[in-house]
This record gives structure tokens, C-alpha cells and sequence, in this order.
């Protein structure tokens, strides 16, 4: 698994949501606690003893997840456990 800390410039934050976009299922990182917005995808791999489904693809403000103005594909935020 990838690492957070160090490479935070790989995980961009939203603008509308307190979570981090994560462009592949396989860069996940180990060491991150807070939210995750991650591709359709993961749904394939999806653990539930590992990880928590908290929403599907908006934002706090109900909107499309936006990063810098722009939106990402549909992304599935979650959490590890």
C-alpha cells in the first residue's frame, strides 16, 4: 500500500468535502484516517472488516465532488476502519 504522509501532493483535497481524492484503488494509503473519495472500482476489492462506504459522490453542499473547481469521476467516499 502507498503512504500519506510524505506524499501529499498525490491526494488532492476536495473543495466541497474534508476528504482526499485518490485516483486508483491501488494507491489507497496505509497511513490515512480521515475520508477517501475513491473510483467506482474499489466496489470490486471492497472489504467491509477493512473498510467503511460513508457516501456516494457529493459533496457537503450536495454537489458533484470538485477538486479545484473541477469534478472527478464518480467517486465513493470512505474510511478505513
Amino acid at each position: 500500500m502507498k503512504k500519506y504522509m510524505g506524499n501529499e501532493n498525490n491526494y488532492p483535497k476536495y473543495d466541497n468535502y474534508n476528504g482526499i481524492n485518490v485516483n486508483r484503488t491501488a494507491d489507497i494509503p496505509a497511513d490515512y484516517v480521515g475520508y477517501m473519495g475513491v473510483p467506482i472500482t474499489f466496489l470490486n476489492k471492497y472489504n467491509p472488516d477493512q473498510f467503511e462506504i460513508i457516501k456516494f459522490r457529493k459533496g457537503d453542499d450536495n454537489k458533484d465532488l470538485a477538486i479545484n473547481g473541477k469534478n472527478p469521476y464518480f467517486r465513493i467516499i470512505i474510511k478505513a476502519k
